[in-house]
């Protein structure tokens, strides 16, 4: 007799049975996550029918909101024709025309592309590029990765030892000895006695530094997030990009945009790195909004420069040997040419550069909140930074109150807004086509819970 019989409902189930991401394991079972039921434009809908705005866009993904029947049909019939191939021996219209439609959209001779699974399997095989490239080379001893204090670049081993920002919760073995830590760009916590320009001389000086002590000869790759995304939305101070790949072409050190979140429209361009930043990197990452949610795939775009260093004539026998089960899997380039299809059909980018500033100004007005101590904002990126009026007290004072972020989720839920808290941080990242108005309904619920944050913890 089948166990299905008499199925309790997907609450239970999940906390019976389900392992969920950064799952507590000291009381398994007794979270309950909010199930969610269906869902349609940049609105999810719950098991107990409430309606909620998708505050984060999924998981910074979901750029064209919910229910698009377009993208839904163009899986459904690739499926019907042609479900899997292997990427081994074999390819697919899928897989081909894509490469080509992100080498059109990439900046400067970045014209070749490689799938992979998702963000960090894209991030974890270019820095295996990297990696591959200096042994073709002959400088094994060209290896270590410079990356951010707050960086997040992914899940595998190898990605997951280049994060800085989900370690600290971490008890997982990582490869300490590969990644050099650099300071975090954060502009808005700059010393005071610093002006912005200064800020950034002092994160280029740190980043020379490391190199003349480590020596460029044992760096192979500088790895950075445009906009430092899980690490609270960290903006980098004007030109920092623009230096630190200065610094790097002058020590033949790589240098990989980290585009798995910023890239599809979420600054309002196809990628940030030139449009933005002002950048042609070595190496693109990209993953999320590449389906907008509705398929996993991600992968690298690269220099052509780069790899006339490494294969051609007289390079015999160079293989770049990764590779995943589902690269380029038709069903998922499927879904992100069609998705690519909408966003251009629609000027989406250009309505997230129209929108946007808008945004700021509405989330910008709550930093007249006593609770909140910044907000920050990247296209349709934002995070609303809360604190204790009195975190004057510092540390080991206020270690053991509560994190303001999930309580400001509680109140907002509660008020038609899902929210991504990070510590005392709210992070959001709606889906691009939301209107100006559904923007000032996230900024106007984001205050009332605000304010019902304040009056729970009596402050």
């Amino acid at each position: 007799m089948s166990k299905a019989t008499n199925r309790p409902p997907v609450a239970d189930l999940a906390k019976e049975h389900l392992i969920q991401p950064w799952e507590p394991l000291d009381n398994l079972g007794a979270e309950t996550r909010l199930v969610i039921d269906h869902a349609e434009g940049i609105y999810l809908v719950d098991t107990e029918g409430r309606k909620l705005i998708d505050g984060p866009g999924g998981m910074w993904c979901v750029q064209l909101g919910y229910g698009r029947r377009e993208i839904a049909d163009a899986m459904a019939e690739q499926a019907m024709t042609l479900a899997y191939n292997t990427p081994w021996y074999t390819t697919s219209g899928p897989a081909a025309e894509l490469a080509a439609r992100i080498a059109d959209l990439t900046p400067g001779d970045l014209n070749r592309v490689f799938f992979t699974t998702g963000g960090s399997t894209a991030v974890d095989s270019a820095l295996r590029f990297a990696q591959f490239f200096n042994n073709r080379l002959g400088r094994p001893e060209k290896k270590l990765i410079l990356s951010r204090a707050s960086a997040y670049h992914g899940s595998t081993y190898l990605s997951g030892s280049c994060s800085g920002s989900s370690r600290k919760q971490s008890d997982f073995d990582f490869f300490d000895d590969v990644r050099i830590t650099l300071s975090d760009p954060t502009t808005s916590k700059r010393p005071k006695n610093l002006s912005e320009a200064q800020y950034c001389d002092l994160l280029i000086d740190e980043m020379e530094q490391q190199i003349r002590e480590l020596g460029p000869e044992r760096i192979a790759v500088f790895i950075a997030e445009p906009v430092l995304a899980s690490g609270g939305l960290i903006i980098p101070p004007k030109g920092y990009h623009q230096r630190c790949l200065e610094v790097c072409r002058r020590h033949d050190i790589l240098y990989i945009s980290d585009e798995v979140v910023t890239a599809f429209g979420r600054m309002g361009h196809w990628f940030a790195s030139e449009s933005v930043f002002g950048i042609v990197p070595d190496i693109i990452t990209f993953a999320k909004g590449v389906t907008s949610g509705y398929a996993p795939l991600g992968g690298f775009a690269i220099s052509e420069a780069l790899l006339k260093r490494v294969g051609g004539p007289g390079q015999e026998g160079s293989v770049y040997s990764n590779g995943f089960t589902y690269s380029g899997h038709p069903v998922c380039c499927a879904a992100a040419l069609t998705n690519i299809d909408i966003m251009e059909r629609e000027s989406v980018l250009a309505h997230v550069r129209d929108v946007a500033p808008g945004f700021f100004k509405a989330l910008d007005r709550l930093k007249e909140l006593p609770l909140v101590s910044d907000v920050r904002i990247a296209g349709l990126m934002a995070c609303v930074e809360c604190d204790y009026p009195d975190r004057d007290l510092k540390d080991g004072d206020c270690k053991d109150r509560p994190s303001l972020g999930a309580i400001v989720d509680k109140h907002s839920q509660a008020l038609g807004l899902f929210l991504r808290p990070l510590g005392d941080a709210c992070v959001m990242s709606p889906p691009l086509i939301a209107s100006r108005e559904e923007l000032a309904r996230i900024a106007e619920i984001l205050e009332a819970a605000i304010h019902a944050t304040s009056r729970e913890l009596g402050l």
